[in-house]
């Protein structure tokens, strides 16, 4: 088998997985297979976690994740779980909007096969976007407080007293530092004499 072959049947395998037939239609359960079709307001809907409400999203855990015991999930777990599941929400609300047509049974068989296909790929997903939510945070926040540095840093040498403070000392660098240079060139103008060895008594 080719190179190109193979991709070709990867791509179908690929493609069977995000999507399904459905009275002779083909219907994608990969939501950002709609991307072309979205305003910029909808991309952004779908691909920052958040966007529903924690009740809405708790009354559905079970629809999705009937084999889980929430309880006993730690909270990272859990927050990724929550995220799959308004993925799932948002997922289905797509495909109702773009696909009218489909009725309450077809949109039952379009769940199930989202369920089984589409739970890890949508956990991967909100992973990555929560890892990317936390580099964004705290990059912000070392922006703030280096901005907040910078600033108060600024206002303090603005100050009066700060200015009567710091006269007397740039002075007093001033005057070591020509004390010092004045000491070091007077130093180097000054050779010393060295005395002939018979002067010294040394044979």
């Amino acid at each position: 088998m080719t190179a190109a072959q193979q991709q070709d049947l990867q791509l179908q395998r690929r493609l069977q997985q995000d999507s399904i037939q459905l009275a002779g239609k083909t219907i994608y359960i990969n939501p950002f297979l709609y991307w072309r079709r979205f305003d910029s307001n909808t991309d952004r809907w779908l691909r920052e976690p958040g966007q529903l409400s924690e009740e809405q999203i708790q009354q559905n855990r079970i629809r999705f994740y009937p084999e889980l015991e929430w309880a006993l999930l730690d909270e990272r777990d859990q927050e990724i779980k929550d995220g799959a599941v308004e993925m799932f929400l948002k997922s289905l609300e797509l495909i109702s909007t773009f696909h009218p047509e489909l009725t309450s049974g077809q949109l039952l068989e379009v769940e199930r096969k989202m369920a089984i296909t589409k739970k890890r790929s949508f956990e991967r997903w909100v992973e990555k976007s929560y890892r990317r939510r936390t580099r964004e945070e705290s990059r912000e926040k070392r922006r703030f407080a280096r901005n907040r540095f910078l600033r108060g840093w600024g206002e303090w040498i603005a100050l009066d007293t700060t200015h009567q403070a710091l006269v007397p000392v740039v002075a007093l660098l001033v005057l070591s530092a020509v004390a010092g240079w004045s000491l070091g060139s007077s130093r180097s103008s000054c050779p010393t004499l060295v005395l002939p060895p018979e002067q010294t008594g040394v044979r």
